[in-house]
């Protein structure tokens, strides 16, 4: 049945996802050969007759598991080919498409065509500067094909062989005309009637996403410590992580956002005694503990100077690891203080996220020693179990158990990636955390797949690392006094900040109250977070809310007020343009002025950015897009009139065409602004 399905499908399916079909295809036969082969076996034999019947059983068990797994990644495939083979049957009406992508399959057919030994060459599409006169994009395959022929002893000119490939090119919806140039390039000219038409059904139907595999992603980001509140080397991760969430949601990913907190660990004794003896009743009443950080530091304290208090700590580890009822109420209080204070500051930067922390895998932790302990990867090494990463056994071993019987990080991260991979069924997973600690993840990554768990051709998993948020010295950002910049405090001082800002532009005298405060959070916040976004992730940055907060170049500021101003010209054009299908029902778009084509022409630029983010998971690709977008509609909004006044201010002409490419503009900025966290406001 699979194969049969799938020799139509990957004759119909796009390029990109060939390969990837067959090895799953493969591996799910031979999956399902093995297991009716130990099946039949198993049958046929008797405890008495065959005495490793339970070798054969326990293998049998895991094939079963392994086969689930892929029947449920086989099933997203599945959808997923159906889908695009939908996408290709009504190619000519599809207008949610990426346009590079599209291209890629047209010329690379074309290539395949015009030169069948070379039918394995993609296209190489190439984006062309939306002003240039040279076309939209290009194709810049001649040149390549051309010395590979000369190596064949064929000498052919590039542009000859353009000109071949360009008489190969199947009918396309995006394409107006195509020109080779003198040096063997291929100048793609798109079509307008494509655009208006893509432009028509964005503001009818809203964004669409382009098509993708989907896959079920779990990301893991934010990740803070129980007793230790949020600080500023936490908002990388979160606002990152929310972010990459909200992009694959956006593609029509399966995301599982994960909160990986550290709520688990020796640190908890001396908290729980600590409580023990400042709130006695905690049984019956919960403690009213004020300031947790404070108190993690009374504790710390006293565990330093106070040696009967330490003996009672370590006590205390062993009485909540073993699960004594008052050992665990008393956790359970201390992290319930954190959680409070950590969705304060989920909901202040609207992040979702739900817990699952270091706790939740001691049980599994047990589990993954004895998987490893069977596969026999597990060595000992001092008085510690360790597992090299792979078979060279070079670099850095984990440590599996340690010396005193204890588990280690590296135990904890094992144990989640393999839950996350057999029970949560992750087929991409995705870790948001600092560049420190990339050795660590790289091990665990190797380690995961030396003993089996992540498979290459199966599973995609990603450390999304990223770089320090600097001071204005160039050095870690850090209070005056030297301490951690608290998470909270930096908000606060955002919303002074974006405060003094609206008052100077006296924003406070023409906006409601509410409407001030809600201007006031758009910007403290999503200066805050655009400024992280729109850096290289890998890079470190200088964190100033002076350049966050200016309103020239690409700032959150910028964006935010050219928004605020496109939303004004329907509203001040005196006609009603909340129902947008009416207006398109009467009034057509149309691109006749070269600064209206232009916009349009970045606007449909929106897929292709966003296919482009979720390839190397880097969101500053789409901050660049969003200024561009911004940049081009000021240009078009000072070149071509929307209303038209006479001398004393009254209304004689509104190009509803125009205000229609204004709408479009504000779609696309909104869909944009919400996965990277923006909240648009349409008074500012």
């Amino acid at each position: 049945m699979w194969q049969n399905f799938f020799a139509v499908s990957i004759k119909n399916s796009s390029i990109g996802m060939i390969s990837e079909l067959k090895i799953e295809l493969n591996t799910l036969i031979n999956l399902e050969y093995d297991t009716a082969k130990l099946q039949a076996i198993i049958k046929q034999t008797t405890l008495k007759q065959h005495t490793d019947f339970e070798d054969h059983y326990d293998y049998l068990t895991k094939l079963q598991m392994e086969n689930r797994k892929l029947k449920h990644r086989f099933a997203v495939i599945k959808k997923s080919i159906t889908e695009e083979q939908e996408t290709n049957g009504k190619m000519h009406n599809d207008d949610n498409l990426s346009i590079t992508e599209h291209l890629e399959k047209v010329f690379t057919s074309a290539i395949a065509n015009a030169y069948p030994c070379f039918c394995n060459v993609r296209a190489i599409i190439a984006a062309v500067n939306v002003s240039s006169p040279f076309g939209d994009y290009q194709c810049n395959n001649a040149m390549g094909l051309s010395k590979k022929m000369k190596i064949e002893g064929i000498i052919k000119a590039a542009r000859d062989i353009a000109v071949d490939i360009q008489k190969c090119i199947p009918e396309s919806p995006i394409i107006e005309k195509l020109e080779v140039s003198s040096a063997g390039f291929i100048n793609i000219f798109l079509s307008k009637k494509f655009a208006v038409r893509s432009l028509t059904n964005m503001l009818r139907d809203g964004v669409r996403p382009p098509r993708v595999l989907k896959q079920r992603v779990l990301v893991d980001f934010s990740s803070p410590n129980i007793a230790k509140q949020m600080h500023v080397g936490h908002l990388r991760s979160t606002i990152i992580g929310e972010s990459i969430c909200r992009l694959l949601e956006f593609l029509q990913h399966d995301v599982i956002r994960i909160n990986h907190l550290g709520d688990w660990g020796t640190q908890f004794g001396m908290l729980i005694a600590h409580l023990e003896d400042c709130f006695p009743n905690f049984i019956n009443e919960s403690p009213p503990i004020g300031d947790l950080q404070e108190f993690y530091k009374e504790s710390k304290k006293r565990f330093d100077s106070d040696d009967n208090f330490k003996k009672r700590a370590y006590n205390r580890v062993v009485t909540l690891q073993k699960g004594k009822t008052e050992s665990i109420k008393a956790w359970q209080h201390i992290c319930d203080v954190s959680r409070k204070e950590f969705q304060q500051i989920y909901d202040r930067l609207d992040v979702t996220i739900h817990e699952r922390g270091e706790s939740f895998y001691q049980s599994r932790m047990l589990k993954v020693v004895e998987f490893l302990r069977v596969k026999g990867l597990l060595e000992f090494d001092d008085g510690r179990e360790i597992m090299w990463p792979d078979d060279s056994k070079s670099g850095i071993p984990l440590t599996i158990i340690k010396s005193d019987g204890g588990f280690t990080y590296d135990t904890s991260d094992m144990a989640a990636i393999r839950h996350r991979v057999e029970e949560d069924l992750a087929t991409w997973i995705i870790y948001v955390v600092d560049s420190g600690q990339s050795t660590h993840f790289n091990a665990i990554f190797k380690a995961a797949k030396r003993c089996g768990i992540l498979n290459s051709n199966v599973h995609r998993v990603d450390h999304v690392q990223f770089g320090l948020v600097l001071g204005e010295d160039g050095k870690k950002f850090k209070t005056r006094s030297g301490d951690t910049v608290k998470l909270a405090d930096l908000l606060d001082e955002g919303m002074k900040y974006s405060l003094k800002q609206l008052q100077e532009r006296g924003r406070d005298q023409i906006l409601t109250p509410e409407e001030l405060v809600e201007a006031q959070e758009a910007v403290a916040y999503g200066c805050i977070k655009y400024t992280d976004l729109s850096h290289n992730r890998i890079s470190d940055y200088i964190f100033s809310f002076d350049k966050m907060l200016d309103d020239r170049g690409n700032t959150a500021v910028y964006l935010l007020y050219t928004y605020t101003r496109i939303c004004s010209i329907a509203r001040n054009s005196g006609d009603d343009f909340s129902n947008l299908g009416a207006i398109l029902d009467t009034y057509n778009i149309k691109l006749d002025h070269k600064k209206e084509w232009k916009l349009a022409k970045t606007l449909l630029k929106l897929h292709d950015v966003l296919i482009q983010c979720a390839r190397g998971l880097f969101l500053h690709y789409l901050c660049e897009f969003c200024y561009e977008v911004c940049v081009v509609f000021t240009e078009f909004y000072d070149d071509c009139y929307c209303i038209e006044k006479n001398k004393s201010g009254q209304i004689i002409s509104v190009n509803h065409s125009r205000i229609l490419l204004c709408e479009a503009t504000a779609v696309v900025l909104r869909k944009c602004f919400h996965i990277l966290g923006l909240k648009p406001v349409s008074k500012m």
